[in-house]
């Protein structure tokens, strides 16, 4: 019984080591192949990083202002008795815009007139008197301020009539009419907006630490991103004396042609400051570039070795310092050179010697003044 039992624990150890021997094997034959086997090559897209000019510029947010530009308001309270403009023309500076009911002015006017008649004939009587040596000096002296006072009250109404009658105070467009036939205006009531649109402003914020790049007569180059047909150049016509405490920026003013009328008041620009000569620089899609809290980089292809010593296309990580964007387009300042060939999409996927494969049929943008797609 003994023997039988030892005989059974030798089989079962046997059969217990053969079967770890078995899971030993498979687990080393794992090993080796997780050790061997490579990824498949990731699809991406490529650029050769090229050499281009580049000017030196300040990008800034602007809004288009009017040189002159005024809310055409009534001077004194009447009732619109005649509106002689519509909405949206051009006027020329003192065309009649409206005017006011003047019935009740026109007679006071006819009897101070009246009153400045009586009052000239008195003055010229009692002037010969006093040559005569008839009247006093005194009575002399109270016709000629009474005459002088009647003329003044005729001015006064004269000058009340001619203050109905609402004029351009300069030539521009004007706007939306706010006012109806018949309707009483008190003083001060908006009539219509009046804008002169050529020349033009555009006032935008430059950060302090660029305030030494910009004078007057600097180039502006304008444009909007929802107008591709909005392409303008202009120059800076003021600087403000004083940086805004809360953003550190300075208002900058520039002046710009504007016959035909893109541009209108508080419209939204970007505008581009002319600094410098141009600079060469390695420019890149924004879309190569992998954004990291230590450091931005792009992946660059080139012929690697694998543990095998069998050769493969595959990228290198490569920090990069970047420099100013234009479109669609980033500057490289260093760590990469020109002629070297940078993975343009999928980066996100990439690592460190990773595998690639290169299909360019279609390639992220790469234009330097991208225009919207359906404008």
């Amino acid at each position: 019984m003994l023997k039988r039992m030892i005989v059974m624990l030798a089989v079962t150890l046997g059969i217990v080591a053969a079967l770890g021997f078995v899971k030993f094997r498979q687990v080393q034959t794992m090993i080796a192949q997780g050790a061997a086997y490579q990824p498949p090559p990731e699809a991406v897209t490529t650029i050769v990083a090229a050499r281009e000019e580049w000017p030196s510029t300040l990008t800034a947010i602007g809004t288009v202002a009017a040189v002159r530009g005024v809310t055409v308001s009534a001077d004194l309270p009447g009732v619109v008795d005649r509106i002689a403009f519509d909405s949206g023309l051009p006027v020329r500076e003192g065309d009649v815009l409206a005017v006011q009911d003047t019935r009740q002015e026109r007679a006071q006017l006819a009897a101070a007139e009246a009153q400045r008649d009586l009052a000239r004939v008195s003055f010229e009587r009692i002037q010969g008197l006093l040559d005569e040596r008839v009247v006093s000096r005194a009575e002399f002296d109270k016709a000629t301020a009474d005459e002088r006072q009647a003329k003044a009250r005729v001015g006064e109404i004269t000058a009340a009539i001619d203050r109905k009658t609402i004029r351009a105070p300069f030539a521009g467009v004007l706007g939306i009419r706010h006012v109806n036939l018949g309707q009483y205006l008190s003083g001060g009531d908006a009539l219509v907006t009046l804008q002169a649109l050529d020349p033009i402003y555009v006032n935008f914020g430059v950060p302090q630490q660029g305030l030494a790049q910009v004078r007057t007569g600097r180039v502006v180059h304008l444009t909007a991103g929802d107008r591709p047909d909005l392409s303008v150049n202009g120059r800076i016509t003021a600087i403000d004396s004083v940086v805004d405490e809360s953003t550190r920026n300075i208002q900058v003013q520039a002046t710009f042609g504007n016959a035909d009328g893109k541009l209108r008041p508080g419209m939204f620009v970007q505008a581009e400051v002319v600094v410098g000569a141009a600079s060469a620089v390695v420019s890149l899609p924004a879309s190569a570039i992998s954004y990291a809290p230590y450091g931005d980089s792009v992946f660059v292809v080139s012929n690697l070795t694998d543990a095998a010593g069998k050769s493969y296309r595959g990228v290198r990580q490569q920090f990069v310092k970047l420099g100013p964007a234009r479109g669609d387009q980033i500057a490289i300042l260093s760590g990469l050179k020109a002629g070297e060939e940078v993975v343009t999409s999928g980066v996100f996927r990439l690592r460190n010697g990773a595998a690639v494969h290169i299909n360019n049929t279609v390639r992220p943008g790469n234009n330097p003044s991208p225009k919207p797609e359906n404008s």
